[in-house]
């Protein structure tokens, strides 16, 4: 079956961001996700789960660990397991991007 943000699985988290579920299960979790412009989630890690972020519209900014990085539309970045992040979005514009998780990151999430 065809999966969108159309007919996927939908949930709000954070500050009104957006989710939609494209790939649940135990080993891999494909996430098409929105914030609003001047959104930020918290700062967390994964205690298993590695995680790649790509941004699909919008600019994003990531904090790893003290590093700030901005990604463009068409760029993404990896997070290995363990590393501290916070995405981020700084402007005016809703940013849309994948979150894939391998292994699924339910259950796996540490807040700071």
């Amino acid at each position: 079956m065809k999966i969108s943000k159309h007919n996927a699985e939908h949930y709000l988290w954070g500050d009104n961001c957006d989710g939609w579920h494209l790939v649940k299960n135990t080993e891999l979790s494909i996430i098409h996700e929105r914030m609003p412009a001047n959104t930020t989630e918290v700062v967390h890690y994964h205690n298993q789960a590695r995680q790649f972020f790509f941004i699909l519209t919008g600019i994003a900014t990531i904090q790893i660990h003290d590093e700030i990085i901005t990604l463009n539309p068409q760029e993404g970045i990896e997070i290995p397991p363990l590393i501290k992040h916070q995405m981020r979005n700084e402007s005016n514009q809703d940013v849309e991007f994948l979150v894939i998780s391998q292994p699924n990151s339910k259950g796996d999430r540490v807040n700071l």
